[in-house]
């Protein structure tokens, strides 16, 4: 289980992705959930990843500066893995 950043809820690892910063400041989503660094974890809800720009949740739990074009990628991410979990189900 982990905290959901934008929902502040508990849900199960499998439900969220991790985004990840590193030492160099360098912010990349992790669907591995392995990657070193400093993680947060956002539902695969590409509605609430346009709500975490808005409101730059993601910008003070990790303390720096998230250019748009981030956000564009992580809502791509999203909006696949929520339209691959549709199609193919929860394996």
């Amino acid at each position: 289980m982990r905290k959901d950043l934008l929902t502040d809820t508990m849900q199960p690892k499998k439900e969220l992705v991790r985004i990840v910063i590193d030492k160099e400041k360098n912010v990349s989503v992790d669907p591995t959930g392995k990657k070193p660094g400093r993680g947060a974890y956002v539902s695969l809800d590409p509605s609430k990843i346009k709500m975490a720009e808005d409101k730059k949740v993601l910008e003070r739990s990790l303390g720096t500066k998230i250019p748009e074009s981030f956000y564009k990628d992580l809502y791509s991410y999203v909006d696949h893995q929520k339209a691959r979990k549709e199609l193919f189900g929860d394996k």
